[in-house]
């Protein structure tokens, strides 16, 4: 049974990372940026989907709440893109749950090997375990929110779409370029390719968090613009009154 989910996990893992950079670089809400989008959401939840039961066979803990938590990302944010009207469903209670568990059991994990004698829990330090739990647990706000509020519309929905797609795609990218070295040619080892490629996901996700927060503002700033009245506009305004 390890076998074809080890195949079906590296060939899931490689179209995602294509994908997934092809996506990112096009215009979005174009025809290529949507299939290249639809590639990714299938092949990424293929791969995470795969990693959990692989690390539930080999009893890592750490890889199978990644693996959760990539799902849950990919997935809610699919559901960002595809939602335009209308209240949240089941599934984004479902979401909550989920993401909810993540983030409080990687926060418990991270305090068991920060006070542990070897500094490791499962074979990870505390880092880790703190940086994705506050993931989860950012991402546990957003979903409140949007529940709170009935929905999520305009900028924030696309706000929220892209920034769990780029993170989503880091782990991913890290799990392949940082954590598995050596399956890579020693050039890329050297020139720091691992590196740019592993982080670059990270660098997208600030861009166009940036790129849309600042084109909601200049839309508002346009939309509550008013040309200034002209002497003569006054005139015909007192002769009209």
């Amino acid at each position: 049974m390890r076998t074809p989910l080890l195949l079906l996990h590296i060939v899931a893992g490689t179209l995602g990372m294509l994908s997934g950079y092809v996506a990112v670089f096009l215009l979005k809400g174009s025809r290529r940026h949507g299939l290249a989008g639809n590639v990714f959401v299938i092949t990424m939840l293929c791969l995470s989907a795969s990693g959990v039961i692989l690390a539930v066979m080999k009893s890592q803990p750490g890889n199978i709440l990644g693996g959760t938590l990539t799902f849950y990302l990919v997935a809610t944010a699919w559901l960002a893109a595809r939602r335009r009207e209308g209240a949240p469903g089941v599934v984004d209670w479902i979401a909550l749950l989920v993401v909810f568990g993540v983030g409080s059991v990687q926060m418990i994990l991270g305090i068991e090997a920060a006070t542990s004698v070897t500094g490791l829990r499962y074979g990870y330090p505390a880092g880790p375990y703190f940086f994705m739990g506050s993931v989860a647990s950012l991402a546990a706000i957003g979903d409140v929110r949007m529940l709170v509020r009935r929905g999520i519309f305009g900028s924030s929905r696309i706000a929220r779409h892209l920034w769990r797609m780029c993170f989503a795609l880091f782990i991913a990218a890290s799990s392949i370029f940082l954590a598995r070295q050596h399956l890579f040619p020693a050039i890329m080892r050297k020139t720091g390719a691992l590196f740019l490629l592993s982080f670059l996901p990270l660098g997208l996700l600030v861009f166009w968090l940036v790129r849309v927060r600042v084109a909601r503002q200049f839309k508002k700033s346009v939309a509550g613009y008013r040309a200034p009245v002209t002497h003569g506009e006054l005139r015909e305004q007192s002769l009209a009154g």
